[in-house]
């Protein structure tokens, strides 16, 4: 072979292997780039403007983000945040009370909606608060003699919520003459802290777990006939077909627990960075980063 065939020979060699490489390098980069893709995945995510819930989904969204998923929230009241589990217009609703709270959906929907079995928080109170320095008032039983101290009305929260569905029938099964106004969370807060501040009586439906009973002296009212039922479990929710599509996302959510201690003090973290005017997900975050040792528990097979 004469030596410029040889080279000629050479170059053809040479060029065939980088038009290999690129092609290889092609295929890995469309291959991570696959990855990254299906990494990436949106979970849509319900959300409700409670406490309890913000301090919640924000912590699973850092979790997930972490993981390469994107959580979407969608701010819904309940009952529409079950329409949408049940048409799979959502995935997860990672806040579900039972046996009493929300049993009204779980018995209308139990066949659309993957109601998780799984507690995650099993310590979980409701029920009608008063001032502390109401030394009078400790039933509701006690409520309608005093009904002229309370105008007649009891202030609510999101129309739709289960609670607000369970005080309707409580005041029916007491023969409340009283009126349940509705408006949202925070503006009942609102109402609550401006008539402690001014000693003046208030009666609300409100929950443990909240961060309002560390800020506030309040009592729950007696409730003799149980309408609000005694310890509440809280539980999430999935639309059918979410366990096949994120197998690993719902066996985390199955092995989440939490306690007096880690609730109460995600709930703080978050309340503190909304204070400082912070986006609650910054909360959120240094709670995850306070507690790995417990989220990696959550996130084991």
């Amino acid at each position: 072979m004469s030596v410029r065939r040889s080279i000629l020979f050479v170059l053809t060699l040479l060029m065939i292997s980088v038009l290999a490489a690129c092609g290889n390098g092609d295929a890995e980069g469309a291959s991570s780039e696959s990855k990254a893709e299906s990494a990436n995945e949106t979970i849509d995510m319900g959300q409700i403007s409670w406490a309890e819930n913000i301090a919640v989904t924000n912590m699973w969204k850092v979790i997930l983000e972490e993981k390469g998923y994107d959580v979407k929230f969608h701010l819904l009241d309940m009952g529409t945040q079950m329409a949408a589990l049940a048409n799979d217009e959502l995935d997860v609703n990672l806040e579900f009370w039972l046996p009493v709270q929300d049993k009204h959906y779980f018995e209308r929907y139990q066949e659309e909606i993957d109601f998780s079995e799984e507690v995650w928080y099993d310590n979980a109170k409701v029920g009608l608060v008063v001032p502390a320095y109401m030394e009078d008032i400790n039933s509701i039983e006690d409520l309608n003699e005093n009904k002229d101290l309370f105008e007649g009305k009891i202030i609510g929260f999101d129309p739709g919520a289960g609670t607000m569905d369970v005080t309707e029938e409580m005041i029916e099964e007491y023969e409340l003459e009283f009126e349940l106004v509705p408006s949202s969370e925070p503006a009942m807060i609102t109402v609550i802290e401006e008539s402690v501040k001014a000693e003046e009586p208030v009666v609300a439906p409100l929950w443990n777990p909240h961060r309002v009973f560390s800020e506030m002296d309040l009592k729950y009212l007696e409730d003799p006939k149980k309408s609000f039922g005694e310890t509440e479990k809280i539980h999430h929710a999935k639309r059918l077909g979410f366990a096949d599509d994120y197998p690993e996302v719902d066996q985390w959510l199955k092995n989440w627990k939490m306690d007096d201690d880690a609730i109460g003090e995600l709930m703080s973290y978050v309340a503190e960075a909304e204070a400082a005017g912070e986006d609650p997900i910054v909360g959120a975050e240094k709670w995850v980063d306070d507690n790995r040792e417990l989220v990696d528990e959550w996130l084991s097979e």
